[in-house]
């Protein structure tokens, strides 16, 4: 029976020639499986777990509708009867499980890595090296031609609709704003000129499918770009969207080249919901809001407040696929929360990986990583409750092991604990309830305030022990380093020591990056305050300013801050490919002063002293209250000896293994594969 706790997102929601038997809509995400079609097993395996998981309707990754669409030569294309029937075994697939899905169709316009890219002017995109092809008016007519054809094919494939991806900066937003569409014909000028194409295309795309075919149009409520469109602009493309024939209006936020992060970990959860409950009113057809909502208490309230008709929620289902089912069954307490980090699906797809999960790596893995249930129960011990030792753990549990884990400690994390106080990355608090509870359900033997040694392992018979002992910071030899200026990222972070107003942080890697949010934001988060968040990054009502974007105004530094790193070149180089920028504007927006190619001389009394380059240039004493050592990390294995000269086997996982940074993506997913192959 339906859980009492979220009553309007388990509610049915009739569309009048089919209903959705609850509010929730898996939103599109491009994963790489939809490149081949020797990949649709796999794409269908990811939709059937989510399907099974109680997702009302899902929709798939892009779809381009032709080859001047693709977002990169030989992506994801449906175009022929004959590419449409490789579908059916994904449909099928979906429908088996009684779920209901939808097919994008997404033509990326400027933003495709393609020289044969189009757009409505020739004018290249920041994020792409080629300059698209302006198209003719007759250029434009078979590019709609196209958006019909991929749509009577999907149906023609057993899709239960499309959604047209008519935001974000691709092709159809092109259209929309003067900002890209430099046209002086019919498909250019005035908004009711710029805005045909959408509504030709929605209109042409109707008459093509029935009337018993889902159409989701997915629009940009604001385009966070300056001479992006206005509310009013909007509001009126709606409307037409409505009386051309879409079924359904989702909501897009902000195009790919926008400077505002708008699905990252620090932006506030339901950021972008006030927007769809702004145009909800102006529409009769059910209109769906998006962007970091991440648990079903924040979706319910979303819906309970007016915001919206239905929830959109797309990397949640990579982290976890029966999110619905476990809310409709009372256990949130086991749903596996989306962190919003990026690091294994955008981080993946930018770099033309295959898309997954950081906190669940069997997203998009489904054939290949598969926690089978042990023939045999066999006892193993896990020494280290960090993110890599609880993947092992809780695999090995949930196979039907004995398992013990040993954490020197008081309490579950390890280093988890340390990235959940950083302002901005608050989810990791999900993560760490979400662990713990996993702990519980798969029956591990947790031993807190316990530091295991080779004696104690040996005493317990296992026959295998997992190491993920993880990491110590590494020792940067700098002559006067235990000056009492000097503290480390742990001192800053785990022990809350105190830090003075002036402060020095040796390394810019990830640690580094975090300790300089820590200090120059202080206790204070904008991420847990909307309207804060909102100024600190410029965005205002659409109402007020085209595109929803103004001058920011960041709040004041709490400290000063020089972050410093050896190597030359830009510091954060290896940040996340799309959160990177994030991290580097905001601290940039507080005064901090990163500074590549030091070398670091002495420390004392007087500060730090460092020169520059290779030659050891420019000497100059900074003057600082306090240098944080944040100069990476080497490995704790302390127990691989011992352990082995008394014949127990031993795996090294997680930063036991290997020590660049603290990397809880790697950690996990070679956890996991570790534990699954046991």
């Amino acid at each position: 029976m339906p859980s009492t706790a979220y009553p309007h997102l388990l509610a049915p929601l009739d569309l009048g020639f089919t209903t959705l038997k609850n509010r929730v809509l898996m939103g599109s995400m491009h994963t790489g499986l939809e490149d081949k079609a020797e990949h649709f097993p796999r794409l269908a395996a990811y939709f059937a777990e989510r399907a099974r998981g109680g997702v009302a309707l899902m929709v798939t990754g892009g779809y381009a509708p032709n080859i001047e669409g693709w977002l990169s030569p030989f992506g994801s294309r449906l175009a022929s009867s004959s590419a449409a029937k490789k579908h059916v075994q994904i449909t099928d697939a979906v429908h088996a499980e009684g779920g209901k899905i939808a097919l994008q169709i997404l033509h990326a316009g400027r933003y495709g890595y393609s020289p044969l890219s189009v757009a409505p002017s020739r004018l290249k995109s920041p994020i792409t090296p080629f300059t698209p092809r302006a198209l003719s008016a007759s250029g434009i007519e078979r590019q709609i031609r196209g958006f019909v054809r991929c749509a009577k094919l999907a149906r023609e494939a057993g899709y239960d609709g499309v959604e047209i991806m008519g935001s974000e900066g691709y092709f159809i937003n092109e259209f929309l704003t003067t900002y890209t569409n430099r046209r002086t014909d019919e498909w250019g000028g005035s908004y009711e000129n710029r805005m045909r194409l959408p509504v030709e295309i929605v209109s042409r795309v109707r008459e093509a499918v029935g009337l018993d075919f889902i159409i989701i149009f997915r629009l940009s409520l604001i385009d966070l770009i300056p001479g992006g469109s206005s509310w009013s602009e909007v509001v009126q493309l709606a409307k037409a969207i409505e009386k051309a024939g879409a079924t359904i209006i989702n909501t897009g936020i902000g195009w790919h080249e926008a400077r505002v992060p708008t699905i990252a970990t620090s932006v506030p959860r339901a950021a972008w919901t006030w927007l769809t409950k702004k145009l909800k009113p102006e529409l009769s057809i059910p209109v769906i809001t998006s962007n970091r909502i991440n648990v079903p208490e924040v979706a319910e309230q979303v819906l309970a407040d007016g915001c919206a008709d239905m929830v959109s929620m797309a990397r949640p289902f990579l982290a976890d696929p029966e999110f619905v089912k476990k809310a409709a069954e009372g256990r949130r307490d086991e749903i596996n929360v989306c962190i919003g980090c990026n690091q294994a699906c955008l981080d993946h797809i930018f770099a033309q990986k295959m898309s997954s999960c950081l906190v669940n790596p069997r997203a998009c893995h489904e054939t290949e990583l598969v926690y089978k249930p042990t023939p045999k129960r066999r006892k193993f011990a896990v020494v280290g409750a960090g993110a890599a030792g609880i993947a092992a753990a809780t695999v090995l549990g949930e196979r039907g092991h004995e398992v013990h884990l040993f954490e020197a400690a008081d309490k579950v994390g390890g280093q988890l604990n340390m990235a959940a106080s950083i302002p901005g990355k608050e989810e990791f608090h999900e993560m760490l309830k979400y662990f713990k509870r996993k702990l519980e359900v798969t029956g591990v033997n947790v031993h807190l305030n316990t530091r295991a040694d080779a004696e104690l392992l040996a005493a317990g018979n296992y026959e295998e022990v997992f190491l993920a002992s993880g990491v110590t910071p590494r020792d940067p030899k700098i002559p006067g380093q235990d000056h009492a200026k000097v503290l480390s990222y742990v001192d800053v972070l785990a022990h809350k020591k105190s830090v003075g107003q002036k402060v020095a942080i040796i390394g810019a890697g990830g640690i580094g990056f975090d300790v300089a949010e820590f200090l120059v934001k202080g206790d204070h988060s904008p991420t847990l305050h909307l309207d804060e968040w909102l100024a600190e990054w410029g965005v205002v009502d659409p109402e007020l300013a085209p595109g929803g974007v103004v001058k920011p105004k960041p709040t004041p530094p709490a400290r000063q801050i020089t972050l410093l790193q050896r190597k030359a070149g830009k510091p954060g180089a290896g940040l996340g490919k799309t959160t990177g920028w994030i991290h580097r504007a905001e601290l940039k927006s507080r005064g901090v002063e990163m500074v590549g190619g030091v070398n670091y001389e002495e420390i004392s009394d007087q500060g730090l002293l460092v020169t520059y380059g290779e030659k050891r240039e420019n000497a100059a004493w900074l003057d600082v209250d306090n240098i944080v050592m944040c100069a990476g990390q080497v490995p704790l294995r302390e127990l691989v000896e011992p352990l082995t000269a008394k014949g127990i086997k031993v795996t090294l996982l997680g930063g036991a293994d290997v020590a660049s940074e603290l990397d809880a993506k790697r950690a996990i997913n070679q956890a996991s594969y570790a534990a699954a192959a046991a």
